[in-house]
């Protein structure tokens, strides 16, 4: 059986220590990247908040943008609101729902537009109670334009409204429980669309004898749908043999982290059942509450995909985005 070499793209650094860039430092190593993810004194900087109902007090109220001291409470949210979610059931539902999708499209289906950016969402925003999940959908992903810091004013404008037609669309709650429930759709959103589009990127060279476990797991290593990540020094620090002064910016190359040759031999090979694991979703105190509910999404999918789908025969294409790469179209099969 022959299982696939996945190379890094072109723009991909090279694995090594800490190197200083711009007045910060980009952390590469395996090592080096799970060492800043579960040490406190590096910490994700936080969103000032805004006027009630805006993308900005979106950004202030959930737990991806928030201090230390406040994130364990607003984390709790999310993890108690998930844990009310069986992902099994998820997984069940996100193929039942591609499966119709697939019997809308005919003989062609775009991966990302009919079914990454739609069935998860859709899926997870009916377990958190919103009123229109399959409207939920675009709302979530124009917050998701301009979840970050840098957004251009117009995405802010375009997110504001957003996050007004998801609270009207949300159940009654206390702000920061609405918020963080926002929140969970907001982070799935581009997340788990990219590791559904890259999976289908593929899943055509990938034998059949892996699961669709396997192969996400290979997929979020060699492929990760975020490929990075930041944090800021609190204090003085040693990583690695650089020392690393108080307030300097990180910047956790995942994509790097995840190829390292020192914990993964022959990295660019996908491999079935590989012993450790991507960082793409995090380690420590900031971990992605939602990995097995974000996983048994995009398995839902993916396994309706290996099952009916075959390549149209046109090259792989990338998407203008920052961390997603997006496959071409896959040719649907008759049931």
């Amino acid at each position: 059986m022959s299982w696939p070499s996945i190379p890094a793209p072109p723009d991909t650094p090279a694995c090594g220590p800490p190197v200083p860039v711009d007045g910060g430092w980009v952390v590469t190593r395996h090592a080096d990247v799970y060492a800043v993810l579960t040490d406190p004194r590096c910490v994700v900087p936080a969103a000032p908040g805004g006027p009630p109902g805006t993308l900005a007090w979106l950004r202030g109220a959930v737990s991806r943008f928030s201090d230390p001291e406040r994130h364990p409470a607003r984390r709790a949210i999310a993890v108690t609101a998930l844990a009310r979610v069986d992902p099994l059931e998820l997984r069940a539902a996100a193929a039942e729902c591609t499966e119709r999708e697939l019997d809308r499209a005919g003989g062609r289906v775009d991966v990302m537009t009919a079914l990454a950016r739609r069935v998860p969402l859709a899926v997870l925003a009916a377990r958190l109670g919103l009123a229109d999940p399959a409207a939920a959908g675009p709302a979530v992903a124009a917050v998701a334009a301009a979840y970050h810091p840098g957004a251009d004013p117009a995405a802010v404008a375009r997110a504001d409204r957003a996050v007004g037609t998801l609270l009207a669309m949300s159940p009654p709650a206390p702000p920061e429980v609405v918020a963080n429930r926002i929140g969970l759709l907001v982070q799935a959103c581009d997340a788990t669309a990219g590791l559904i589009g890259a999976a289908a990127r593929h899943v055509l060279d990938v034998p059949s004898a892996a699961s669709t476990g396997d192969l996400l797991a290979e997929v979020l290593r060699l492929d990760p749908p975020v490929r990075a990540t930041r944090r800021v020094t609190t204090t003085a620090l040693r990583l690695g043999d650089r020392e690393i002064g108080p307030d300097a910016p990180l910047l956790l190359r995942f994509d790097v982290a995840n190829r390292d040759p020192a914990e993964f031999p022959d990295p660019d090979r996908f491999r079935p059942g590989r012993p450790g694991g991507s960082l793409t979703f995090g380690a420590g105190p900031r971990g992605c509450p939602g990995e097995r509910h974000a996983l048994a999404l995009a398995a839902g999918v993916v396994d309706v995909l290996r099952r009916r789908c075959r390549g149209t025969g046109a090259p792989a294409g990338y998407a203008s985005h920052p961390t997603l790469r997006v496959p071409t179209s896959l040719e649907v099969t008759a049931r």
